[in-house]
Order: structure tokens, then C-alpha cells, then sequence
């Protein structure tokens, strides 16, 4: 770990963040002002990631590596990853995949975990692993698997189709007994409220909630015991509202005296999610003029940044400098189209001042590239800005 990190820094780091953070976080030519968040960019976990798939390969450089997915949700690093001669099997390899493997090869599990079932088959193999799960993913798979334990179903708040939704919910089956539901939004969730209270059409319910439970799931017999839990980039303040709300319904369900014997919860949001959530809010509290959100589009701690901004102020969520384009036009996710969209004259002439602020798989380079970018558009080198 140690002989790789200076390999890692020469990849990721940024001298132009690293000043523009000791000089207040802002940095300002001409009539351009940017602005960071106090937070933002990568965690320990991801870090701790990417040194360990580093470091497997230097540790290991005559053997095959294998990485299940993506290590983080952001391209350039998975591309430079990849670079490195470790090769991407999917997430939940099929049955191809993995009988290409032998017990000499290596396989890296990646930030935000695998499902049970995938580790028994590779464990069958005799692989080796090495594995970079965050340790607030398995805090959370702790509570699962305590859930599953004492015949408590889990209620996840998080994203059904999000790898470590998928790698939490089979915590939750790793003892065949258990079950899960997942809620995405606090719609979903009062629909499970309502239903834990009044009852309802099955069928409809079954339905509604497709993919999103385990097998041999019935609302009208496992909802009777529900423990709260969360994929750990969720906006804190929904998953509080989340358990707020299905407490409530057990205790119009049960009574008062009786909630404690059918409702648990307990906080698992991860904590460099918070602090980027937090930070970004102050930020937002200053006069902006538009905030650029870095990162990648499948990242959800990074998505629900861009949640954020665009509640307040225009937002443009990129994964790198090169959407923009030009002053008059820059290429950005919109997540409600679930695809990339173009947006002219977004950079204002005259006197402007930028938020910048980046998800926790986003590495410092990327956030400079941003920056020298945004000073490009209004003909300003950054080189003098900082000589200046």
C-alpha cells in the first residue's frame, strides 16, 4: 500500500486544488470567481479502493485481475484501472465468466461490495480476493444480517438497481430466511405505510414494487416486523424521513407500547456522503451565480449533489471538462431524462461566480480540469491567475 500511493497521487491529485483550498477555497480573474465546497471529492473509501487495486497489481504482477464492475462509479478511473491491466468482468458475472476463472487468478470486489450469492461462486473457484468494500457499506450489511436473524424484514431506502443496494438486500438472504423490501422515494414509502396500516391489493403491491423484494416476499405477512436501513449515499434528511414516516405507521399499526417489537432503525449514512451533503448546502447559502457538479453519471452520492443545486440555482451535472464546450454551450446529465442534454449560453458574460463541488469517486484532477476550463471560456490563463 505504501510503495503505491505516490503512483496514485502522480494520477489523481491536483497542486491547483490543494492552493485553491489553502487560499479560502476561492480563486477569482477578472470577472470569474469560483468557488468550492469545503467537501468534496474523493473519501477514504474510495481512496482506500484504488490503493488496493493499485497495490494488488504491483503486489501481483505476473498474475490475472480480475475486477467485478466498476472499483468506483467515475470512468476516467476505471479506465485508468483498466489501463493497468486489470480486467472488468460484470458486477454479477454469468456462469462464463466465472469458469474462465482458476484458483491463481485474483478478483477485486469492488467499493461498494458484492452480492452473497457472486461470493460463494467465487469462493467455489478458490479465487483470491481482495476486497475494497467501504466499511460503511458493511456497517449497514451488519444490520441486515441482524434483521434476517431475528425474522425482521428489511426496509431499504436506496436504489433496487444500484450495485450496493443489490450487495445490502442479499445480506439480507445470506441465511435463506430473511426478506427486503426497497423504497426509492417517499412516495413508495407512504405507499408501504398505507398498506402496513389498511392493508391492500397484494397483487397491486407485488407489482408495484417488482425487483425490488426477495423472493417469496408477502406484505401481508412480512411487514408485520420492519428494521430501516439505507444504501449510504442517500440524502440523510430523506432516509430520516423514511423511518420517521414507517414508525409512525407501526404505531398506528400496533400502538405506542408496542412499536419497539416491530420497528428498528438504526443510522448508517455514510459519513463523507453527509460531509459533502453538508458542505455543499453552506456553499449554497452564498450568492452563486451556477453550480458544476463533477462527477460520474451512475454515481449516487454524486446525484444527489445535483439534487441539491438544482433545487436552488442552475446546475450542471458533468463528468468532465470536455461538456463544456464552449460559453455557449455545455453537454450534462439530466436525471430526470436519464441521458446527456445540451444546454446553450449557460456561462453568463460579465461578472459571474461558480460553485464547483464534486462526489465522493471524483478525483481532484478532474475538478482542475474543470476549473482551467471555466477560466479558458473568458480567455484567462490560470497560470496567471496564480502568479498574479
Amino acid at each position: 500500500m505504501e510503495a503505491v500511493q505516490a503512483q496514485v497521487l502522480s494520477h489523481y491529485r491536483s497542486e491547483l486544488v490543494e492552493r485553491i483550498r489553502a487560499s479560502g477555497h476561492i480563486l477569482s480573474a477578472g470577472e470569474l470567481t469560483i468557488k468550492l465546497a469545503k467537501e468534496f471529492g474523493f473519501c477514504y473509501g474510495v481512496e482506500r479502493a484504488i490503493d488496493l487495486a493499485y497495490a494488488a497489481r504491483r503486489a501481483y504482477p505476473d498474475r490475472r485481475i480480475f475486477l467485478l464492475g466498476e472499483i468506483i462509479h467515475n470512468p476516467e478511473v476505471n479506465d485508468q484501472i483498466r489501463r493497468m491491466g486489470i480486467v472488468t468482468i460484470a458486477g454479477k458475472p454469468n456462469d462464463e465468466e466465472i469458469n474462465q476463472l482458476t484458483p491463481e487468478d485474483l478478483v477485486i470486489i469492488p467499493a461498494f461490495g458484492t452480492e452473497v450469492a457472486t461470493r460463494r461462486k467465487l469462493e467455489e473457484k478458490g479465487c483470491l480476493f481482495v476486497d475494497t468494500t467501504c466499511g460503511d457499506v458493511m456497517s449497514v450489511w451488519k444490520r441486515v444480517r441482524q434483521y434476517s436473524k431475528d425474522r425482521v424484514t428489511s426496509i431499504i431506502h436506496g436504489k433496487a438497481w444500484h450495485e450496493e443496494t443489490k450487495a445490502t438486500s442479499s445480506q439480507a438472504r445470506a441465511n435463506g430466511g430473511g426478506h427486503y423490501l426497497v423504497v426509492f422515494t417517499l412516495a413508495e414509502t407512504d405507499y408501504v405505510c398505507d398498506y402496513i396500516v389498511n392493508g391492500g391489493n397484494k397483487t397491486e403491491f407485488l407489482e408495484k414494487f417488482k425487483g425490488a423484494y426477495s423472493e417469496g416476499f408477502d406484505p401481508d405477512t412480512h411487514l408485520h416486523a420492519i428494521g430501516v436501513a439505507n444504501q449510504t449515499t442517500m440524502l440523510r434528511g430523506e432516509t430520516e424521513e423514511v423511518q420517521r414516516r414507517l414508525k409512525s405507521a407501526m404505531i398506528r399499526k400496533f400502538g405506542e407500547a408496542e412499536v419497539n417489537n416491530h420497528f428498528r432503525f438504526f443510522d448508517t449514512i455514510c459519513g463523507a456522503t453527509q460531509d459533502r451533503q453538508d458542505a455543499l448546502e453552506k456553499l449554497l447559502r452564498h450568492p452563486l451565480d451556477l453550480l458544476l457538479v463533477i462527477g460520474g453519471y451512475n454515481s449516487s452520492n454524486t446525484s444527489h449533489l445535483a439534487e441539491m443545486g438544482e433545487a436552488k440555482l442552475p446546475t450542471y451535472f458533468i463528468k468532465n471538462a470536455a461538456k463544456m464546450e464552449s460559453d455557449k454551450l455545455i453537454r450534462h446529465w439530466d436525471q430526470h431524462k436519464h441521458e446527456e442534454v445540451e444546454s446553450p449560453n449557460w456561462l453568463p458574460a460579465g461578472k459571474v461566480t461558480v460553485g464547483i463541488t464534486a462526489g465522493a469517486s471524483c478525483p481532484n484532477n478532474l475538478i482542475e480540469d474543470a476549473i482551467r476550463r471555466l477560466f479558458e471560456l473568458r480567455g484567462i490563463s490560470v497560470q496567471q491567475v496564480l502568479a498574479s
